[in-house]
């Protein structure tokens, strides 16, 4: 090649260096203004930044404390907050109804990508990441019968025993001086109790005090869904991790694939058992049949749900139950009353007649307001065409959710918001807006295990408190700075003393 050529090539690589550099900032810069200014969202108020880039939304959920950063912008900037670039926050109760329920006139707001990001979502959807309302529809209807009253009272003595053994289990191990971890033998019951109705057998938690390998898988893959989300926002993350870090990557992915593999395994061994009563397979399999027959894939996906969703839930609840009573005792006592006062032997208690007692009601609604079991913002999509929420029109494509924290803990929705008090929900003076906390969310995708979870936390509290009383071992624990959110709540450990009344 003429040295004179390569002169001129070399000569030039600088310049096309500098001009790709300009080329690339004038487009960001531009990108940027038209966030910032010519966006449709440009109206609403929110940090500059996360209108300009999803950089600032990633490193909140990645770090275990969106739920708080979130409220604090809440209380920055009002009920509406722009927190991506395309992505809305709201914190009223309008909300709820506008973007969970069902409006007569409207489209329904579909679930939006972060859905996908289901440990069974590239092979089958379940009840909980299916996205089409139609077919969840069809999901619903069959999966529906589980979980109604009357199906649930026929479970009663199963899920009965397990609190039985759980009951039995803290009285003998809490009343040494370092009491017991609640938080965990709450989590080994509530999994037991789903192992048993899901998959006809119990995990053995409470009898072993130990979690099995592939309930770790289950609780490991939630980061699955942290990562899928970051991914969908930022592709070249994923690409750049798995280069870097191929490490990480097999493990989060291997962990997976035990999960996916134990499911099935578990999904076969139940088919090839008669158990002799219905379970939640029981009721898949009556459902699914004809053209609707289910594969053990889809078996897998929709028990994988129960797993997660039955079990964490309401662990946490009763974690959060136990936590505010020990912090006042006052409200212990009452519960305390209540429960003895109406029952006259321990055996006497059950999930139909604990169901009367309004102050036990209202200790539990109050858990579900301070801190509720799911605290993601649910994401929707905005449908054709373009749709109202809370009074605001918003173009089609919009991602938007209602924080629960961001509801639940505002100052607008109730009075005195960190105070845990149980009489806001039975004083009929009082002005809380009630409507803002919705733990089991609402309209067609409201909660099908809601009944399951009120009728485990009757059963366990007023069988707990009956016959023993509860005292933190460590009273500095502070539960809303010690816990953090992967999709649901990493609990801290809370030891209790239990102690025979």
């Amino acid at each position: 090649m003429d040295s004179s050529l390569v002169s001129v090539a070399l000569g030039s690589a600088p310049r096309l260096l500098l001009v790709s550099a300009v080329a690339v900032l004038v487009f960001y810069l531009g990108l940027a203004i038209r966030r910032l200014w010519f966006h449709p969202l440009a109206k609403y108020p929110g940090p500059r930044l996360a209108a300009i880039t999803n950089v600032p939304y990633s490193i909140d959920y990645l770090s275990g404390r969106q739920p708080y950063r979130l409220l604090k912008l809440h209380e920055k900037y009002g009920p509406i907050v722009r927190i991506a670039p395309n992505e809305l926050s709201f914190s009223t109760a309008q909300s709820w109804k506008d973007i969970y329920g069902p409006r007569k006139g409207h489209h329904p707001f579909v679930k939006a990508p972060f859905y996908d990001g289901n440990m069974f979502s590239d092979m089958a959807h379940s009840i909980a990441s299916e996205c089409d309302p139609a077919k969840h529809a069809v999901m619903r209807k069959y999966l529906a019968n589980a979980f109604t009253e009357r199906s649930l009272r026929e479970q009663e003595a199963i899920i009965g025993g397990h609190v039985d053994a759980f009951i039995s289990k803290i009285g003998e191990l809490g009343s040494a001086k370092e009491g017991i971890d609640l938080t965990r033998w709450f989590h080994l019951l509530t999994l037991d109790i789903i192992g048993d109705l899901a998959f006809g057998q119990s995990f053995g938690g409470i009898e072993s005090g130990k979690t099995n390998s592939w309930i770790e898988a289950v609780i490991g893959s939630m980061g699955q869904f942290e990562l899928a989300d970051t991914f969908g926002r930022f592709p070249w993350v994923g690409k750049a991790l798995i280069t870097l870090n191929r490490g990480a990557v097999d493990k989060l992915l291997a962990s997976a694939r035990e999960h996916q593999a134990y499911t099935v395994d578990l999904i076969k061994k139940r088919l090839a058992r008669d158990t002799g009563r219905k379970d939640f397979i029981t009721c898949l399999l009556e459902g699914g049949e004809g053209q609707n027959q289910m594969s053990e894939i889809e078996l897998a996906a929709h028990s994988s749900d129960f797993v997660i969703a039955g079990s964490e839930t309401t662990a946490t609840t009763l974690a959060v139950v136990v936590f505010y009573l020990c912090k006042d005792p006052s409200l212990m006592e009452e519960l305390q009353r209540e429960v003895r006062s109406s029952f006259d032997s321990y055996e006497s208690i059950n999930s139909t007649n604990t169901a009367r007692l309004r102050y036990l009601h209202a200790v539990c609604q109050e858990a579900l307001r301070i801190c509720p079991p799911v605290p993601l913002g649910l994401p929707r999509i905005v449908p054709p065409g373009g749709d109202t929420v809370d009074g605001q029109f918003l173009p089609q494509g919009t991602v938007v959710s209602t924080h629960p924290l961001a509801a639940t803990l505002s100052e607008t929705n109730f009075a005195d918001p960190w105070k845990f008090d149980p009489q806001r929900w039975l004083s009929p003076d009082n002005r809380d807006c009630l409507e803002a906390s919705q733990p089991f969310s609402l309209g067609t995708r409201v909660c099908i295990g809601r009944a399951l979870g009120l009728l485990e936390l009757r059963t366990v509290l007023s069988k707990m408190l009956f016959k023993y009383s509860l005292s933190l071992v460590d009273p500095t624990l502070d539960w809303h700075k010690d816990v953090e959110m992967h999709v649901l709540w990493k609990k801290p450990s809370m030891r209790v003393k239990v102690e025979p009344i």
